[in-house]
């Protein structure tokens, strides 16, 4: 049968894997660079050791790849929780959430989980990792899953797979070292030996598993602290257990019996706490200048506007600025290393004037800001001028509004106040399965840009890589900078979105380019239910920013 393999054409014998096809092919590299995780075949993602049943083109997925990301992630949290297992019996490990590298794991036991633990545990991972065990994919039914789930006592899994719409399931298994099988929406690598770069932290009675990044593909990240950003997770995690929602089966529960509209009135009104509580923070401070900043569809529009809202309930009149005016001429943006303008970049804006209207306006002065053209490129004069009296503050709302190019010199920075926005779910599907944050927020960006812009699915799905690029290199590095993080998701917003998005992300066709993102979406979307409850969500939702019908921008 004849295949052809990143461009590289090869007879493919009859029961002969993709990674043996690889391997004579010499595309099965030593390094994780070079090293194939997975591979992808027609806008599908397949495990290497699948065979191919016609003939095919291949494209061999590598580290550099973000699907290669979340394949070696997939695969090292198998092999620990593995381990974990063998070590200390059916203890309960949970996947809660990133931290930069890493991913933040606790493991409940008894004794409580401690240090020495983790160093056992990294020792048994390595060994593991060291003896290269084959990874097995193995299709059940959904009645063998249930059972073997619910005599495990892994009540998380049995409670998802009730609504599971289909009658089989895909576990992954390791039979050479446990006969534990467990479920991931995503391909594993096809053995232990994949994962060789990694490395354990404690931290809080649980622990972060790093993995490599991309910039050193051979060598686990070093880990760093995120003191405000877990503070933060970890606040949204008690949300979640306060309103009863913290996986798919509570959401998914709370849509059967009605109770979810309760769930959007405490989950707004605990966000209305939220921004009030920062408004407090702003007016303590005496701060003359508000720096709203996060990455795209966090919310910032609306953030700054309920702030805004709390501020003038407290005599203030701030004055909005965003800094999306202050681009440059689009001659002179910068551009990418595809020649394409790459509005992402600092210099895109025009720093030189923003930080000479900061310092008038924080003194006191009159200044015109720029409105910018976005149909002809070009900033224009705007006619308003504007001065902030001594009742009065600014907020200026933007991706960059934490960099610190953004604040030049004469300016006080004790009196600038800074806000990270962002949309960090902690909502999972089960123990061992999160929901990722960036995947909540490319549905948000997938409803806003079909709703306001008319935009496909393929479409926003082809700009996300250039959008993630420009976060991690101008966005992510200053969040730990802010006054304050403020975390827009909503616990009940999977059931929201998948209304609006699910149909649409089905019309992605398998030969686009991008079906497999379209694909990967869907699939943890099949273990939401749909609630059509929107008359409950309130006009000042962060979320009617992007489904509609928010009041802040109306005449």
């Amino acid at each position: 049968m004849n295949i052809i393999i990143d461009g590289k054409a090869c007879d493919m014998k009859q029961g002969q894997t993709i990674m043996d096809a690889a391997a004579g092919l010499g595309l099965m590299g030593s390094s994780l660079k070079d090293r194939p995780l997975a591979a992808r075949i027609g806008g599908e993602i397949f495990n290497l050791s699948y065979t191919p049943m016609h003939e095919s083109e291949i494209e061999l997925i590598r580290f550099d790849d973000e699907e290669g990301v979340r394949v070696y992630e997939r695969t090292l949290q198998f092999v620990l929780i593995m381990c974990t297992r063998r070590l200390f019996g059916r203890t309960r490990v949970f996947v809660r959430y990133s931290l930069g590298k890493g991913l933040y794991i606790t493991i409940d036991k008894e004794p409580e989980f401690t240090a020495e633990d983790m160093a056992l545990l990294k020792e048994e991972m390595r060994r593991v990792i060291d003896l290269d065990l084959p990874l097995q994919r193995k299709r059940i039914s959904i009645q063998d899953a249930l059972a073997f789930y619910e005599k495990d006592g892994q009540t998380d899994k049995a409670a998802l797979l009730k609504w599971r719409r289909f009658n089989y399931f895909d576990v992954y298994r390791c039979p050479d070292y446990s006969d534990y099988i467990d479920y991931y929406y995503g391909e594993t690598a096809p053995s232990t030996g994949f994962v060789s770069a990694f490395d354990l932290h404690y931290k809080n009675g649980g622990l972060v598993l790093m993995r490599p990044s991309r910039e050193e593909p051979d060598h686990a990240a070093p880990y760093e602290d995120f003191p405000k950003m877990s503070a933060v997770f970890k606040r949204t995690d008690d949300w979640g257990r306060l309103m009863t929602c913290s996986t798919a089966n509570e959401l998914n529960t709370r849509v059967m019996n009605g109770s979810v509209r309760e769930l959007i009135r405490v989950n707004e009104a605990l966000h209305e706490k939220m921004y009030a509580k920062t408004a407090d923070a702003i007016i303590e401070r005496k701060a003359r200048a508000v720096m709203i900043a996060g990455p795209s569809s966090s919310g910032k529009t609306t953030s700054a506007n309920r702030i805004a809202t709390q501020l003038r309930a407290e005599g203030l009149d701030p004055i909005m600025i965003s800094l999306d005016n202050y681009y440059c001429d689009r001659q002179f943006c910068p551009r990418d290393e595809n020649g394409e303008l790459d509005f992402e970049h600092i210099n895109a804006l025009d720093i030189k004037r923003f930080n000479h209207d900061l310092k008038l306006l924080m003194a006191g002065e009159e200044v015109e800001p720029p409105v910018f053209d976005f149909i002809e490129g070009k900033p224009k004069d705007s006619g308003r001028v504007i001065r902030c009296e001594k009742d009065q503050l600014l907020i200026i709302e933007g991706i960059h509004g934490l960099n610190p190019m953004m604040l030049g010199e004469g300016i006080d920075m004790e009196r600038v106040f800074r806000v990270y926005v962002s949309a960090l779910t902690t909502i999972n599907l089960d123990d061992h399965n999160r929901v990722r944050t960036t995947d909540l927020r490319i549905l948000r960006r997938l409803v806003r840009d079909y709703e306001t812009r008319g935009a496909s699915m393929e479409r926003t799905l082809a700009m996300w890589p250039s959008v993630r690029r420009g976060e991690k290199r101008w966005i992510f590095p200053f969040q730990e900078q802010a006054d304050m993080i403020l975390n827009t998701i909503l616990h009940y917003e999977p059931a929201i979105m998948k209304r609006h998005v699910y149909p649409l992300l089905l019309t992605v066709p398998p030969e686009s380019e991008h079906y497999c993102m379209a694909r990967s979406i869907v699939k943890y979307l099949n273990y939401f239910l749909e609630a059509n409850v929107e008359d409950e969500i309130p006009p000042t939702s962060v979320l009617r920013e992007f489904i509609g019908g928010n009041t802040f921008y109306k005449d």
